[in-house]
Formats: structure tokens, sequence, C-alpha cells
């Protein structure tokens, strides 16, 4: 268990620090961008992304803006929707490399578990907190969703995050973002209804 859970740290670490991912190529599908904002121009975003290229985001009037603070365990109640990114372990459970605990309003966004590209062979759960329980290496959350359920190891040190509204005047050079669906365009650039960035320190850790 200890290998697993130091070789899910490792992982995250070399993602959160600015360790340069494998680039995908070019786009023709929604892509996911992570990284840091290079320069904003009116509404257009300059971000340099994990994979260490660039990529120019336009944003219109409908784009969302959210932000991330930073939560813990005693945030996360029966039947709170979260998000976690996880690793499998041998035993057939999940390690969470991190928890997004999503507001009311974003119940049943991405509903489900599929594999994400967060670090090779991770997953991403979509669900309610269905049960709770301490075990040896921290906490464990069961996770259900139509269709399954999902346990969940949950390390003392694993990011937690909450969302929370935010401003045009958010987005700014230096903070990190994160755009879950960015949808190409045919100048080569990348459109979204919806993004996430830091604030205060705490930056999305997807």
């Amino acid at each position: 268990m200890h290998i697993f859970r130091t070789a899910a740290a490792m992982a995250l670490l070399v993602i959160s620090f600015g360790a340069c991912a494998q680039s995908p190529g070019p786009q023709k599908e929604p892509a996911r961008i992570r990284g840091v904002i290079s320069s904003v121009t009116d509404r257009t975003l300059v971000i340099r992304t994990r994979e260490c290229a660039d990529a120019t985001v336009k944003l219109d009037e409908k784009t969302s803006v959210s932000t991330v603070l930073k939560a813990s365990m005693s945030d996360i109640k029966p039947n709170t929707f979260v998000g976690v990114a996880a690793m499998p372990l041998p035993d057939g459970r999940l390690q969470a490399l991190e928890i997004h605990i999503f507001p009311e309003a974003m119940r049943g966004v991405g509903e489900g578990s599929r594999p994400w590209d967060l670090a090779p062979g991770s997953t991403m759960t979509n669900g309610a907190v269905s049960g709770a329980a301490k075990v040896e290496n921290g906490d464990m959350l069961t996770v259900s969703y139509n269709g399954g359920e999902k346990k969940i190891v949950v390390p003392a040190d694993a990011p937690i995050v909450s969302y929370a509204s935010a401003a045009m005047s958010d987005v700014a050079p230096g903070v990190g973002i994160v755009i879950v669906r960015a949808e190409p365009l045919p100048d080569g650039t990348f459109g979204a209804a919806r993004i996430t960035v830091g604030r205060n320190g705490v930056n999305p850790p997807m």
C-alpha cells in the first residue's frame, strides 16, 4: 500500500510543479488545458501548458469563470457531489490524487467514472458521497453514481478544493488555470464556456 501511495503522490507532484508532460499533438476534439496564464489581452488568454506549449484561448461574454478554495474532509458531507481523480489499488479500490467539491448547482456534472489524464492510469469519478469511514492510511469514501460506485481511499495529504464564483478580474498573468473542455477553433486557438483559475495561492489541482 505504501508503494502505491508514494507512486500516486509522485505522479501528482510531477504534474503540479511544472514538469512538461507529453504533448497530445494537434487537437481536433475538445481538449483539457492545464497551465499558467502568460498574458491576457481583452478576452484572449495565452496559457503556458503543462506540456510546455502555448495555447491561445478566446473567451466571450458567456464564459463562466470560477475559482477554487482550499477545503478539507470535514467539508465533505453525506450526499456531497464530488469529483475524485484517483489511481487504482491492487485490492480494487482507488486512491485519491485530489478531490473537488462541487456546488449544488453543478450536481450531476460529469457523473460516472472514466479514464483521466492527470497521471498514467488515473481515473475521474464524479458522484455523490454515500459512505465514509476511517482506514489505516486516512479516510475512505464511497462515491455513488448512476450505475455503480467506487470506494476511494483518501490520504491525509490529498488536495481537496471547493469551487466559488470568480470574475474576469481574477484572470491574470501568473495565475494557474484549468479548462476541462476547450473547444478547438479553425484558426488553431480554443474557445471555452467555462474556466477555473487559482486565487490566493490555491491553484486548480486538475
